[in-house]
């Protein structure tokens, strides 16, 4: 049976992230560079699809500029060693309708944790230049000691800057040309 490839479409795809701040508030960021492919074994049929997908740190977004020169740095994603964040699938299972979960093999900062994210499938469509696109909406939690995320600093009172868990939102469409 042959594969089929899908690439992502970075002009029709997001990827955001928020974290509490003084868990009084909620920080949401972005990255704006990234890359993935989707392999199916059917080209409609998504389940057990092997997914990989990369994130260029430097491309970190939260909508303030010293904000995110602090987040490449080593007291956070160490940009300069660390450029990118990867990820590859171990599963994707189809539940039921729309409704998958996927996981895989999380790296950042060097460190590969395996996480599991919702996935719901948007569905499938045929553009007017014959490309079939197919859309996605993920949603994950993940805890940013795990990965060696860590701010340096504390309230007076002690409390954190920053909330542990990073909420996970991605809109993505990969494509697939028709032969």
């Amino acid at each position: 049976m042959a594969t089929n490839k899908w690439v992502l479409d970075l002009a029709h795809s997001e990827v955001h992230f928020k974290i509490k701040h003084l868990v009084i508030s909620t920080i949401t960021g972005a990255f704006n560079i990234f890359s993935g492919t989707l392999t199916t074994k059917e080209h409609d049929n998504f389940d057990n699809a092997d997914i990989k997908f990369s994130i260029d740190v430097y491309s970190i977004d939260t909508n303030n500029t010293t904000r995110d020169e602090h987040l490449k740095s080593d007291d956070f994603f160490n940009a300069d060693i660390y450029p990118q964040i990867d990820f590859k699938s171990t599963s994707f299972k189809h539940l039921m309708g729309d409704k998958y979960v996927l996981n895989g093999d999380l790296t950042i900062k060097g460190i590969t944790k395996n996480v599991r994210l919702d996935v719901l499938f948007g569905g499938e469509a045929k553009d007017g230049f014959g490309i079939n696109r197919a859309g996605f909406e993920v949603n994950g939690l993940i805890n940013r000691n795990d990965f060696d995320i860590h701010a340096p600093d504390v309230t007076e009172a002690g409390g954190l800057v920053l909330g542990e868990d990073i909420k996970l939102h991605a809109n993505i469409q990969f494509t697939n040309e028709t032969e």
